[in-house]
């Protein structure tokens, strides 16, 4: 069973890369070698509940299932609230790191944090480890494919901006980032040959909007054979690759597809039949490689 590296990461600076993203640098009490070095990197952060300096956590543990059980086993008033996050940037040499966060509104414990954070607060940090989330080889989809393409809203571009920048120099990339307006869009140095489409929602909420699939759907695309990497809420990557596969023909196993979130649900509801299926879907997938 692969390892669970456990942290405590505490709030240094906290800057606002757009009007609804803030990025916040923690320094952690120690970080594991991994954190950092790949691009699309995902970790779990856990926030403390009302009345805590910090989240209580088991130890760290060799076994993931393990240290998950015991986790589970903290009684539910004092058991953090845990949700998923990609390293936006780790500082060179340091165990300092950057995690950027989406702010819209009262709708959840992690953007409530994040719009009250404050210098000191603390965190945990479970991962990364490959038993929640299977790194992204870019190399390897580079080598395989003639062009990147990317799809996702505003949760998505954190891992956007690593790929981006983690491009070697020449590569083709096309991305199509759903954000709510203007305002929102960011820019990303890279040395790869990329066009990026914004798209503005204007007023749609967030996860009701067809204005992702919709380019998509009608984009020329480049010529050779794409590597698509699309994430977001849930529903709409579906829709994104049932379209890759069934109407543009792509391989399955050259989408590396992820539902970072529900419209109207939180990751601590039950999964619905769909989330199941694409579960399954990606272990099939995975068994195969």
């Amino acid at each position: 069973m692969a390892e669970l590296p456990v942290s405590f990461i505490q709030v240094t600076d906290i800057a606002r890369v757009t009007p609804h993203m803030a990025r916040v640098t923690f320094e952690a009490d120690r970080l594991d070698a991994a954190v950092g070095t790949s691009p699309d990197q995902q970790v779990k952060l856990c926030f403390p509940l009302p009345g805590q300096d910090r989240p209580v956590l088991p130890e760290e543990s060799d076994d993931a299932t393990s240290w998950y059980y015991a986790f589970l086993a903290i009684p539910e008033d004092e058991r953090p609230t845990m949700r998923s996050f990609t390293v936006r940037r780790r500082h060179p040499g340091s165990d300092a790191l950057e995690i950027d966060f989406v702010l819209h509104g009262e709708t959840g414990p992690a953007t409530r944090w994040a719009g009250s954070a404050r210098v000191g607060d603390q965190l945990g940090m479970v991962g990364p480890s490959a038993v929640y989330s299977r790194p992204v080889s870019l190399t390897d989809s580079i080598a395989s494919s003639d062009w990147l393409l990317l799809a996702g809203d505003e949760t998505a571009l954190p891992a956007v901006g690593t790929l981006l920048e983690a491009l070697p120099e020449g590569a083709r990339a096309v991305a199509y980032l759903e954000v709510a307006d203007a305002a929102e869009r960011q820019s990303f140095e890279t040395a790869g040959d990329v066009t990026v489409h914004w798209l503005h929602r204007d007023g749609a909420a967030a996860g009701q909007s067809e204005v992702l699939v919709d380019a998509v759907r009608e984009a020329t695309f480049l010529p050779g054979r794409p590597f698509a990497w699309l994430a977001g809420e849930s529903g709409t990557v579906r829709s994104l690759r049932r379209h890759l596969v069934n109407e543009r023909k792509l391989d399955k196993r050259a989408i590396d597809f992820s539902g970072y979130w529900r419209f109207k649900l939180t990751q601590d509801d039950a999964p619905t039949t769909e989330d199941m299926a694409e579960a399954q879907e990606r272990l099939a997938e995975a068994g195969q490689e």
